[in-house]
């Protein structure tokens, strides 16, 4: 058997060494000392030693070949132990070098400059399209709590949207935020950040919130180069910036694919966007609508109107006479009925689209700046050119 033992014998061990814990293995009555120490160093090496039989007589010449193979075994052991440290060494350093993830991160948004030390971890969105935006990238383990569907979730993104908490139908309010421990806010529209939103970015900041306001949905004429800014933004705020470029190029590829399919060519639609409206026509002028339907391969006929969603007269309408009438999807108000309203109403219904009934259906959460402008560049090209598709 193997054992540990202390040492010393007059004469036969080096100078200053007189001490020595030995590794040794046993026969009977007859003892073989392996080595010095548990440690071993070049020079102890050299100063291996075997000691033989019970009166520790020396018989160098009848164990020379023991000897040998011993200090071989040792200086191979010796040697893979010091490859694994190596090797930890190593994975250790790896481990503790300087990352990305470790650095700050400086935003400019919504008038403020946030800087991020590390990646949020109790995220609320406060909008679907963003919402959206959020579980595309992944990050629903990152998220305590979400708000203010506008209608269904994005079918491809339900499975993770049922792993956060919905706090409220509409914004929640300020305790719910602080109740949830949030430390960082998402709004898709200023709202969301208005009086009758969770609080102002300031009044957020004091409590050690973060909050970001999705530029594309805040500006006039946005574009789809909008959204990819805000999808990398967040990326970068949650260190996964790979992940937003995968986002992005899938998106842009998705795009493409529909643009293909368009005529070459021929004259642009005229399109009028029906959001809703009685006694007036609430419409798109340049806000992302615009560029939907642009991009769909129509024309807004009120895409000279320089604000977003803007109110104009049924006579302006009736004047301009759209060939396509793409129905706004939310809300009480279902779609069906808002094409009832088309045709019913004296003005309204003499206009090209109502006549030969050329409407198009699409979701307000399709039409807002979000992951869903592939899918409503899709909708919308199918309607305007169902031939092609």
């Amino acid at each position: 058997m193997y054992f540990l033992t202390k040492n010393h014998e007059d004469g036969d061990s080096d100078e200053g060494n007189d001490t020595v814990i030995s590794l040794c293995y046993s026969l009977g009555d007859k003892r073989v000392f392996l080595c010095p120490s548990n440690y071993l160093s070049s020079k102890e090496v050299s100063d291996f030693f075997l000691y033989f039989n019970s009166k520790g007589e020396k018989d160098m010449k009848k164990w020379k070949s023991i000897w040998l193979m011993m200090i071989i075994a040792l200086v191979a052991v010796l040697g893979a132990c010091n490859a694994k440290d190596k090797t930890e060494s190593a994975a250790q350093g790896e481990k503790v070098e300087p990352s990305e993830a470790a650095a700050e991160v400086t935003i400019e948004n919504n008038d403020t400059t946030q800087t991020y030390t590390e990646a949020p971890t109790k995220a609320i969105s406060l909008n679907q399209h963003v919402t959206e935006i959020m579980l595309a990238l992944g990050l629903e383990d990152s998220m305590v709590g979400t708000a203010y569907l506008d209608d269904k979730i994005y079918e491809p993104l339900q499975e993770a949207y049922d792993k956060v908490p919905v706090l409220s139908d509409q914004y929640p309010t300020k305790e719910q935020v602080i109740d949830a421990e949030a430390d960082f806010l998402y709004a898709g529209w200023k709202s969301g950040f208005g009086e009758k939103g969770v609080g102002t970015p300031e009044e957020l900041e004091e409590l050690g919130i973060h909050t970001y306001l999705h530029t594309a949905s805040n500006m006039t004429k946005p574009t789809i180069e909008d959204i990819f800014t805000d999808i990398r933004n967040i990326a970068k705020i949650f260190r996964i910036e790979d992940r937003g470029e995968a986002l992005i190029e899938q998106m842009t590829k998705d795009v493409e694919a529909v643009q293909a399919k368009l005529p070459k060519d021929s004259e642009k639609l005229r399109v009028l966007v029906f959001d809703s409206g009685e006694k007036d026509v609430f419409t798109a002028g340049q806000n992302f609508m615009n560029e939907l339907v642009t991009i769909a391969g129509g024309q807004n006929i009120f895409g000279d109107v320089e604000s977003g969603w803007t109110t104009v007269s049924k006579e302006d309408a009736v004047d301009r006479n759209p060939e396509v009438v793409v129905v706004i999807d939310y809300g009480e108000t279902t779609a069906d009925q808002k094409i009832q309203f088309l045709k019913n109403d004296p003005a309204l219904k003499e206009m090209e689209a109502v006549k030969n009934e050329r409407f198009v259906i699409l979701p307000l959460s399709a039409a807002s700046e979000g992951v869903r402008a592939a899918e409503a560049i899709e909708i919308l090209a199918k309607g305007f050119y169902p031939e092609n598709f």
